[in-house]
């Protein structure tokens, strides 16, 4: 079977693919990464980042108009030509900051950005390096697209922003500027694109074709505090229930006790789309999610991490703290929850849940921040073809579904000024490429990056 690994780029025009990928590499090479504590982040790396865009991409700087928000983001304005082109613009999204990396089990340093002829098992060049898949793959990718389509002498009908965020992986805050910007000045994008899901294989059972799984919605996201206050001692003289010990048994519990699961709207459309192409004894369940929810909701929990997150709201505890010294009794014991909300849940329904499941007075539970599932966007109209029709020029074996994006992205701060917010990037990614994302070994096939880069062209060119 043909792959989309073994396919042409795309034929929207000609692209030196050769230098292409060396100017991918050269700002894979600017480590930008990003902290939760501002004051520990490197600014100059990311001003040299943009100052590295400039130079890469001069017709991008020379034709649309750029704005810093928040500090640090970046906020182009491609004007069209239409008389109503600033009305109902479209956004596309990416972000350049990264997450934090050291060269210890690397294969290849992660800021060396290293291209591995026939890396493994797979022919073909791989680039190695932190950001090629999140999310410096698809920031290069737009440039690159925009940059060809300048090149042609193209200009849109509608205007194109493109919302470049420097935080993403910490606090949001330039999507969120950018976002309160835009609402400020009465625009409402008719449609906005940002990171998330991917073009996989074997996503679901019986199903031949490779799947590109557009996010609709993403879950909601917060972290609470599981927090016990205890009088202190020597540690030689411990009572029976510590702080430590009080706040273990309350994580066991949470763990033990998994929120309930749903078929929500977006994974019942998915269901429907993908159950129209598979074969096998789930076929027919796949096309009648309503019927067979209750069998849904068990394959979906049993099946994978990956699927047993779609269906419902899931903790993880992430960080966990006691006592200053070896030999004194914790005053104090804390583990922060990392709560992936579900797609018609709420946060208050989470912490509801939460406290049910710990069942104890003395273990505090509080939400630290907060942020609400996403709306479900439209998965039929202008908008959401659009999508489609862009991937129709990857490969037209690529079957486009929707689906519910489990991470957090910066399109959720869009949401407010617009119905259509989608969550894809239209890279080919193996589950083992997937699992690189925040961890060692982050990787992308050129070939596949290049492609990508006639998806945002063919998108760029329908706006």
């Amino acid at each position: 079977m043909t792959t989309l690994r073994d396919a042409a780029p795309s034929a929207a025009g000609p692209l030196d693919a050769d230098h292409a990928v060396a100017r991918f590499q050269q700002l894979l090479r600017v480590p930008t990464m990003s902290r939760t504590d501002p004051a520990e982040t490197d600014w100059p790396v990311f001003t040299r980042f943009r100052a590295l865009l400039a130079e890469l991409y001069p017709l991008t700087h020379a034709t649309l108009e750029l704005e810093l928000v928040a500090g640090h983001s970046m906020l182009f304005r491609w004007r069209g030509t239409s008389d109503v082109a600033a009305t109902a613009p479209t956004v596309l999204m990416a972000h350049y900051d990264v997450v934090a990396a050291s060269a210890e089990g690397w294969q290849h340093p992660p800021f060396d950005a290293v291209v591995v002829e026939g890396d493994g098992d797979d022919s073909g060049r791989v680039i190695w390096g932190r950001g090629t898949l999140d999310d410096k793959g698809a920031l290069v990718a737009v440039l690159e697209a925009v940059e060809a389509q300048l090149a042609d002498g193209f200009t849109p009908v509608n205007d194109i922003y493109l919302s470049f965020g420097h935080d993403e992986e910490t606090h949001g805050s330039g999507a969120q500027a950018a976002a309160a910007l835009l609402r400020e000045r009465g625009i409402r994008p008719a449609l906005v694109l940002d990171e998330g899901g991917a073009i996989v294989s074997g996503v679901l059972p019986g199903l031949a074709r490779p799947s590109a799984m557009i996010g609709v919605s993403e879950k909601g996201i917060t972290s609470l505090s599981l927090r016990v206050d205890q009088q202190g001692g020597h540690a030689s003289t411990p009572p029976k229930m510590t702080a430590t010990v009080r706040l273990a048994r309350a994580v066991v519990r949470l763990n033990a006790r998994p929120f309930p699961s749903a078929i929500n709207p977006a994974i019942a459309e998915m269901l429907r789309t993908v159950g129209a192409h598979t074969t096998g004894p789930l076929s027919g369940v796949f096309r009648r999610p309503s019927l067979f929810s209750p069998l849904l909701r068990v394959v979906f929990s049993r099946m994978s991490d990956e699927t047993n997150a779609l269906v419902r709201t899931t903790t993880a505890v992430t960080q966990l703290s006691g006592s200053m010294a070896a030999n004194a009794l914790a005053e104090r014991a804390e583990a922060i929850v990392n709560v992936r909300v579900a797609v018609g849940s709420s946060v208050e329904q989470t912490v509801r849940h939460v406290r049910r499941a710990i069942a104890d007075p003395l273990v505090h539970v509080s939400v630290q921040d907060a942020s609400e599932p996403s709306p479900v966007s439209p998965m039929t109209g202008p908008a959401w073809q659009s999508i489609v029709d862009a991937v129709a020029v990857l490969d037209p074996a690529v079957l486009s579904t929707p689906y519910v994006q489990t991470g957090a992205s910066d399109s959720r701060h869009f949401t407010g000024i617009s119905d259509a917010v989608y969550r894809f990037a239209p890279f080919e990614m193996s589950a083992d490429e997937r699992a690189t994302l925040h961890a060692k070994n982050e990787r992308i096939h050129a070939a596949t990056w290049l492609r990508g880069i006639g998806f945002y062209r063919q998108l760029i060119a329908g706006r």
